[in-house]
């Protein structure tokens, strides 16, 4: 099952004392602040959980699959995370 945005919503109302509003407004805040934070090239790190940073990826070699031409990838930013121990250990046992 996939979380979205709506069952996190969801959550948020049905574990603190919030109206659902107020809890749709407290997953907006976070989720602009850490897409703020990443947008200026900040590292995000949510102790127990992990570790979101962007990394610039260089120009490179590509080819089209279905055509089998060889072009050029533009460099580009991506996101990465990186689960903490604590996450990383309760998903594995």
């Amino acid at each position: 099952m996939t979380l979205t945005k709506a069952n996190l919503v969801q959550k948020v109302y049905e574990n603190h004392d919030v109206t659902k509003y107020q809890a749709s407004e407290l997953v907006e805040t976070f989720l602009t602040i850490a897409k703020t934070c990443l947008e200026n090239g900040e590292d995000l790190l949510i102790s127990g959980f992990g570790k979101f940073n962007v990394k610039q990826k260089r120009s490179r070699r590509g080819r089209n699959p279905q055509t089998g031409r060889e072009l050029i990838l533009d460099a580009r930013k991506v996101v990465t995370f990186k689960p903490s121990g604590l996450l990383r250990d309760r998903i594995n046992n």
